[in-house]
């Protein structure tokens, strides 16, 4: 869902610049895992682009900060149904993704975020980057494990 930015303030908080769009349900969720490890949140709001919370176990800004850089995940129960037309980034990991000609540009390997919008790393012998844009990403078929995009097999 994201990583922990650094710590917030003195009093333990910790800082999480989400990704993929997910900063009200990671405020939302009750217990984060971050670091391989079970945290319950006391208190979690959006702040601008990231998410500040308390979390029970840590109450100075040190123990807060020794988490920078680790990764922060929910449950999957714990996040609200998608919309049509709309997904969860984790969720398309290990397409296939294909050009509208039908070439094989590779297999979505994680997600990146530039700032402006995601974008998908592909893995097939080389690397792609491709963004997370409507007029790139035409259709997503999750039970078919394919999304077609317009991007040329050269690129």
């Amino acid at each position: 869902m994201g990583r922990v930015a650094g710590a917030y303030g003195i009093r333990g908080w910790v800082k999480v610049a989400p990704g993929g769009g997910v900063q009200q349900a990671l405020a939302n969720a009750a217990e984060w895992w971050i670091g391989g490890q079970a945290y319950a949140v006391a208190e979690a709001k959006p702040h601008s682009a990231t998410v500040v919370a308390r979390l029970a176990g840590l109450a100075t800004r040190e123990q807060a900060a020794a988490l920078k850089g680790a990764e922060v995940a929910v449950a999957r129960e714990s996040l609200p149904p998608v919309e049509e037309g709309h997904y969860y980034l984790a969720d398309l990991v290990g397409l296939e993704v294909v050009n509208e000609q039908g070439e094989r540009l590779g297999v979505v390997k994680q997600w990146l975020t530039n700032g402006a919008q995601d974008v998908m790393e592909l893995a097939d012998g080389r690397i792609r980057l491709i963004p997370w844009v409507p007029t790139v990403v035409k259709t997503v078929d999750l039970p078919g494990k394919r999304i077609v995009v317009e991007w040329g097999a050269d690129w």
